[in-house]
């Protein structure tokens, strides 16, 4: 039986951190808004934040690969009020890398992770009905803790 080969997979992950806690978006779609209004796709709870804080806009590389680039402000161009620090830098603009740490406002941030593996397919045993018993005089029955 031949094995079918690994399918590469990525994940473009932004993991927030803002007044309730931490949560994971996984990146999927063209364009995402993010700040606290209520129109937004990714909303920060935090009255530092603007309502429409940033625009992450999907790219691709000449390669075929994408990547996400974060605007400071909405997609009309008017900025936020305390701007974007990714990595201790003020940015109006940034092609996100992974590991990259974006400031929104006092105690609101993100990490973007840009994450690759590879999805091995499962592959059914020959017999449907194979199947394994376990003889209860096969199992211990005292329990050992390390």
């Amino acid at each position: 039986m031949a094995s079918k080969p690994a399918k590469h997979r990525e994940d473009h992950v932004l993991i927030v951190t803002d007044g309730k806690g931490q949560k994971e978006f996984i990146l999927q779609d063209k364009t995402y808004s993010v700040g606290r209004g209520r129109q937004c796709d990714i909303r920060l709870n935090s009255q530092f934040v603007s309502r429409h804080h940033a625009t992450l806009i999907k790219r691709s590389r000449g390669d075929g690969n994408d990547y996400y680039r974060i605007i400071d402000g909405d997609s009309s161009g008017k900025v936020s009020v305390n701007g974007l620090l990714i990595n201790g830098r003020k940015v109006l603009i940034h092609d996100l890398k992974n590991g990259d740490k974006v400031i929104f406002g006092p105690q609101v941030s993100a990490i973007y992770e840009h994450r690759q593996y590879d999805v091995f397919p499962t592959v059914p045993p020959d017999d449907p009905f194979d199947i394994t018993l376990i003889d209860p005089a096969m199992i211990d029955s005292e329990i050992e803790y390390e």
